[in-house]
């Protein structure tokens, strides 16, 4: 596979009939959803989900997305979406690439970056991270390469 950056974090997903929309291919829509899905995997692998979040107080919220749609999905097909940490203010803001591929030709589908901002949860006021979050989101931090948007 030709992912953009190295030390990627990977997640499998199948397109099933109800992603397709009226044009006979997955919903930009579901895209999204898909982005979220793998950033909670990867956060997850890194001993920050739900519980810690509730425990802390805090959560890493979307502000912004930009996503360019560079190929078509289909029902039936296998994809990896890959994700890496790229960016992080060890404050308020972190950000993450996404590359989504199809290996059965290595077409890359999607790319992606997606702004974070650390709120407290109970106000949902932007709040500073938690040691926690500096150590475990830290210790996925990659050096940026130029995204091919």
């Amino acid at each position: 596979m030709i992912w953009d950056q190295p030390d990627v974090f990977i997640c499998d997903i199948s397109v099933e009939p109800e992603h397709i929309d009226e044009l006979g291919h997955a919903n930009n829509a579901v895209y999204v959803t898909w982005l979220e899905q793998c950033a909670w995997q990867h956060s997850q692998s890194l001993g920050l989900g739900l519980e810690d979040y509730q425990r802390l107080n805090r959560a890493m919220a979307v502000v912004r997305h930009e996503i360019d749609y560079l190929a078509a999905a289909y029902e039936g097909e296998r994809l990896q979406l890959g994700t890496w940490i790229v960016e992080s203010d060890q404050r308020l803001k972190m950000k993450r690439h996404f590359q989504l591929i199809r290996p059965t030709d290595k077409v890359t589908l999607l790319r992606a970056k997606t702004t974070f901002v650390c709120i407290e949860m109970t106000s949902g006021k932007p709040k500073r991270m938690p040691p926690e979050f500096l150590e475990g989101y830290g210790k996925a931090l990659v050096e940026p390469f130029p995204l091919q948007l």
